[in-house]
């Protein structure tokens, strides 16, 4: 395995099983869709219960009466309702996290030189998880806002159905800000969150092949990598939850009718720090964690079917 580009220069595109072109990137993209599109939007029940949580907290108090609440008043589609906007929302934004996270990481590298990229590793992993992020957001925002307003609005005031709920966000957008009214706040959640995953999955990755499986990676079976995949990356999820929460309520709480019109610092200051930060958050930390670690598993199985090995090492 070469470091070396065809022009004999030190290339961060070449220090992996194979070399990292657009073919590489594409499949990468590829991962990513199936990354986070099916894991969000399996976990469709718990997220309808978290925004409900957040936007109605004397309601739905807890996650299990939540989901019984919705399930009496609305049925089985009750836990549902968003499916839709999730699944392509999360889709479209797994295909630029994932994919120009590689992008941007190479490109960082290369910028650096091989000296500061080997001793400033953590800062490449934020940098480029922190610019792919940006796109992914703008890619997820307009899906995002029509999943939170089917998911908070009261049973018969805002259509369900996929199609119909869009022609809604888009006749309303006046009072709704769509398409792009939440980008704001949804960066202030997911570029902090996209950081934190990145860097604490490579961290706990690098920790487990220096300190655990302590052989070159590449001699460990696909199994034990993809274990070592899923254990830091659900770690790193649990984090990811906590750094991220107080801006997720503020999404959630932007989509309730009696917050219309109102800034992100008068919803943050009625509805106070300590609520922002804890309401839901057990049920998002046990959502995000296993979300996470599942992201990881299906993104790293993905690439190592492609045969472009598993993510991250000593």
């Amino acid at each position: 395995m070469s470091h070396l580009a065809p022009s004999g220069k030190w290339d961060a595109r070449y220090l992996g099983p194979v070399p990292h072109d657009s073919s590489y990137y594409a499949k990468c993209m590829l991962g990513g869709v199936l990354a986070c599109g099916i894991t969000h939007a399996a976990l469709t029940p718990l997220d309808v219960a978290k925004c409900n949580m957040q936007v109605n907290p004397a309601k739905y108090k807890g996650l299990t009466s939540g989901l019984a609440t919705l399930l009496r008043e609305e049925g089985q589609t009750g836990i549902w309702k968003g499916f839709g906007p999730t699944f392509v929302g999360y889709s479209l934004q797994g295909m630029f996290k994932y994919g120009l996270y590689e992008v941007f990481k190479d490109q960082y590298m290369n910028l650096a030189g091989e000296e500061l990229s080997n001793k400033y590793k953590p800062a490449i992993w934020l940098a480029g998880s922190a610019s792919a992020e940006v796109f992914a957001d703008i890619a997820l925002c307009p899906l995002e806002m029509t999943k939170v307003k089917i998911q908070t609005s009261p049973s018969g005031t805002f259509p369900t159905a996929f199609g119909a709920a869009l022609r809604e966000m888009s006749k309303t957008k006046v009072e709704t800000r769509y398409p792009f009214g939440s980008l704001v706040p949804l960066w202030s959640r997911q570029i902090p969150y996209t950081m934190a995953k990145f860097f604490f999955f490579e961290k706990i990755v690098q920790v487990f092949y220096t300190h655990v499986f302590t052989e070159p990676k590449e001699s460990y079976a696909k199994t034990t990598q993809l274990g070592v995949t899923f254990a830091s990356g659900y770690l790193a999820g649990v984090v990811c939850a906590i750094v991220s929460h107080p801006a997720d309520s503020v999404v959630s709480l932007m989509g309730k009718p009696a917050n219309r019109g109102k800034g992100l610092g008068q919803i943050a200051s009625e509805t106070g720090l300590v609520a922002l930060a804890t309401k839901g958050l057990g049920t998002r930390v046990l959502m995000i964690g296993t979300l996470t670690g599942f992201q990881w598993w299906i993104y790293d199985s993905f690439k190592a079917s492609m045969g472009l090995g598993t993510t991250g090492g000593k």
